[in-house]
């Protein structure tokens, strides 16, 4: 794996941990796809630093689980605006 795709990992395992964010939050913050910090994440993560893949797991799962939450408060809001 080349040294830049393996600091863009750690960098994106860091932030995920550090400030909760989802997958797509974390994208549009490193400018790659979701498909590509899903890749490191799930993939990359676990060949360079497995306890760390773990607690990126962990706060990946809690957002999971509430994102049909979310969703529906961004419908919520979406009309009550209008």
């Amino acid at each position: 794996m080349k040294d830049y795709i393996e600091e863009r990992v750690l960098n994106i395992a860091e932030y995920i941990i550090a400030s909760n964010s989802t997958v797509r939050e974390t994208a549009k913050r490193f400018g790659v796809s979701k498909s590509t910090v899903h890749k490191d994440v799930s993939d990359r993560l676990l060949q360079i630093n497995p306890a760390l893949a773990k607690e990126v797991r962990k706060v990946l799962d809690v957002n999971k689980a509430e994102r049909h939450i979310r969703g529906g408060l961004a419908t919520r809001e979406k009309y009550l605006h209008i």
